[in-house]
């Protein structure tokens, strides 16, 4: 069995465009927001350095712009030799993220019972036991997430013209917020997206389409500091994690 990891990174963060890179020197140009720099260092080579330090990763495959691989493969080959001790891959974006998986996903050759990772390009701070435990469960269920308790009341609500009305209160206790990296046998995740795109069909994450197939996905521990950073307050928060990590 080999472990495959997909980082969707053709994005471009509209909201991440008046941030500050660490020092003050960010460019006053529309950036993607993996590239925005965290301690010097652009956030999806911090990312990319968690997965690459875990021994069951096979292959890394990045999703970039096409105007934006050459670019990056130069950087990795000459500021992060670390990360290439894994065989990293790119492919061509799309124009949402579901797209990009797909492009990494026809790119791949794996078998079946082979696990396929998907991680946001700008979640940094994920631990090498969230990677470890979403593989794990991936290997027992087909399919498996992280997650954290819902801490804030949830209200389901009804959008109006003037706001929006609260029509019911749901138990926090059926509730799970979301995080990556989300894992599936290659199997299972290829036949949903193949599904979803037969039937045009674009969801939330991953594992809303493997759902949509009809396959359970587990639900794993994640973490608080498992941020995913897509605006100006969430650099300062991430800065802050990373002084925290750093002084340990």
């Amino acid at each position: 069995m080999k472990v495959v990891v997909i980082i969707p990174a053709a994005g471009l963060g509209t909201r991440m465009a008046s941030a500050h890179a660490a020092g003050g020197r960010q460019k006053n140009t529309l950036l993607s927001k993996q590239f925005t720099e965290l301690g010097g260092t652009p956030i999806l080579i911090r990312t990319l350095r968690k997965f690459a330090a875990v021994n069951a990763v096979s292959e890394i495959w990045v999703a970039l712009r096409q105007n934006e691989i050459a670019g990056f493969r130069a950087r990795l080959e000459s500021e992060a030799k670390d990360i290439l001790t894994k065989k990293v891959e790119y492919i061509v974006g799309g124009e949402h993220r579901q797209h990009s998986v797909q492009n990494a996903l026809n790119a791949v050759s794996a078998a079946p019972d082979d696990i396929v990772l998907v991680h946001d390009a700008v979640r940094p701070f994920v631990t090498h036991e969230i990677i470890q435990d979403v593989i794990e469960a991936a290997q027992k269920y087909g399919a498996a997430i992280a997650g954290v308790p819902a801490v804030d009341t949830v209200k389901q609500v009804e959008r109006t013209a003037e706001g929006a009305l609260i029509k019911a209160t749901i138990p926090r206790a059926a509730i799970v917020l979301a995080q990556t990296p989300q894992g599936f046998r290659y199997g299972v995740i290829k036949k949903a997206f193949d599904e979803a795109a037969a039937d045009g069909f674009l969801g939330t994450d991953e594992a809303s389409l493997v759902e949509r197939s009809g396959h359970d996905v587990a639900v794993v521990m994640g973490s608080p500091q498992n941020i995913k950073i897509t605006a100006p307050s969430d650099m300062e928060l991430a800065e802050f994690y990373l002084k925290t990590s750093d002084r340990h």
